[in-house]
């Protein structure tokens, strides 16, 4: 089950992908994680995907993450009179906490906290931003604005506001649910959506308390003014582009991506790239020339993953969807320019001794044309700083714990592999090297570098580097 490229892919499951065989097709076709969506999934949906997983995680032997992707709170406009009613482009409509059922002179939005944000001059998007309506006048408890783009509504359709810091938590009532089922099943990362501020993420890591990776979302433009200190706080990222593309102008949505991306690679987090990343193979068995340049960028601007949503969850074409992506990351990574792209983009390591170790065994194993890098880590911030490094050398993590097996799973270039924990010096080496010929990474007589720290088992202290040849028996070392 070794894969072929650097870049992770993440396949949403749902209607198209719940039966345990798809699920390990979709494994075996390249799926590295799986992103369980709360939105559409309820808690027995939740425990039968996860059993699941595990069962095929223990017969192929092979760590497999799991994300439960929280919804996160959503603002939705009230019932609609008849179920729908046409809203004209310039016209006017008051909207309120009325709860009386609404039409195109007047809408409910019962969401009392949000009238005390809005501001005239703002900007209300409905339905994704189909509808656009401009803020005139603002009230306690209403507002009236002016259709700018006008168009069909009906009933319950989400609102965005995209110019204000709204005062609502990242965590719903639902969301608490959610999470504490989630965690009570042992995922691996939770998805925080809804991220404004650094706030949002300090409360979820207090409740999730070590027990998974948190993931934060970036599809607020509030979250870009404070976004290092979000990062600081989260264990990994996701550029989000649905609802940042509803509430930034579509044009800005590719160079915050970058934004995003270069400031987790920069502080050592995991950063996936999602949605629409192949949209029309939800009904085609190909996917357009866009979609395969838009999967391509994210690839040559070194994120970690790529991400599928109804691709492979309610999608005709699944497998072919992973298939896909896995051939486009493969042949982007065999491209002269991707190194030298992903060579540039690299930024200097801290200054600490794990850092520099890390960073030594890049250059080390670049100089002696090692087979492999082989880095043991117990907590995952070895295997992670090990990404970071972006080697052009292979990338075995070794770690005891099969928790972190699975996290690291996420994380770019990570070929995870849960072992026991090496006895001493001369076994830590000794296995290293069984591993990576028996992974398929050396052959008798190639070079391997490994890192780790001494003494063994001590958290984040990798302190040593050591080049070791893979002997004949597999194992012996030279």
């Amino acid at each position: 089950m070794r894969r072929r490229r650097n870049v992770k892919i993440l396949a949403t499951l749902g209607p198209a992908s719940r039966e345990p065989n798809m699920i390990r097709r979709l494994f075996e076709a390249g799926a590295d994680v799986f992103r369980i969506n709360m939105s559409h999934t309820d808690h027995a949906g939740l425990a039968s995907f996860v059993q699941s997983i595990r069962a095929i995680e223990a017969e192929l032997d092979r760590p497999i993450g799991i994300l439960a992707d929280l919804q996160g709170p959503k603002l939705r406009i009230g019932a609609v009179a008849g179920g729908a009613t046409d809203l004209i482009a310039g016209s006017v409509v008051r909207i309120g906490l009325d709860p009386a059922p609404g039409d195109a002179t007047h809408l409910s939005l019962p969401h009392k906290e949000v009238f005390a944000v809005l501001k005239s001059g703002g900007q209300l998007l409905v339905d994704d931003g189909k509808l656009r309506l401009r803020i005139e006048e603002v009230a306690a408890d209403y507002v009236t604005a002016r259709v700018e783009l006008g168009g069909r509504l009906t009933d319950r359709k989400g609102v965005n506001v995209p110019d204000v810091l709204l005062p609502i938590a990242a965590l719903s009532a639902k969301d608490r649910a959610d999470l504490d089922r989630a965690l009570e099943l042992g995922v691996d990362w939770i998805a925080l959506s809804f991220v404004q501020r650094p706030e949002d993420v300090a409360e979820a890591r207090k409740i999730v308390a070590g027990r998974a990776g948190v993931l934060a979302k970036i599809e607020k433009p509030a979250a870009f003014e404070r976004l290092d200190e979000i990062i600081e706080l989260s264990d990994a990222l996701m550029v989000a582009r649905g609802d940042l593309g509803v509430e930034l102008p579509l044009e800005q949505v590719p160079g915050r991506q970058k934004q995003i991306t270069r400031a987790a690679r920069g502080a050592g987090k995991p950063v996936v790239v999602a949605t629409q990343m192949l949209e029309s193979m939800i009904t085609s068995p190909v996917p357009t020339r866009a979609e395969v340049s838009d999967v391509a960028t994210a690839v040559f601007d070194g994120a970690d993953a790529v991400m599928l949503s109804a691709e492979s969850a309610s999608g005709k074409y699944p497998i072919e969807a992973v298939e896909m992506m896995d051939r486009i990351a493969r042949s982007i990574e065999a491209d002269p320019q991707y190194r030298m792209l992903i060579d540039i983009q690299r930024t200097d390591p801290e200054g600490t001794t794990p850092d520099a170790i890390t960073a030594a065994s890049r250059q080390v194993a670049r100089t002696v044309k090692a087979a492999a890098i082989v880095c043991w880590t117990g907590s995952g911030s070895t295997g992670l700083r090990a990404a970071r490094e972006r080697p052009s050398a292979p990338i075995i993590a070794l770690t005891p714990i099969a928790a972190t097996g699975r996290r690291l799973a996420i994380a770019w270039g990570l070929h995870c592999v849960v072992t026991e924990d090496a006895h001493d010096f001369e076994d830590m080496v000794d296995r290293a090297c069984r591993i990576a010929f028996r992974e398929g990474f050396a052959t008798a007589g190639q070079r391997i570098v490994v890192t780790a720290g001494v003494p063994l088992g001590t958290p984040g202290a990798t302190n040593l580097l050591r080049v070791a040849f893979v002997g004949r028996s597999a194992g012996a070392v030279n």
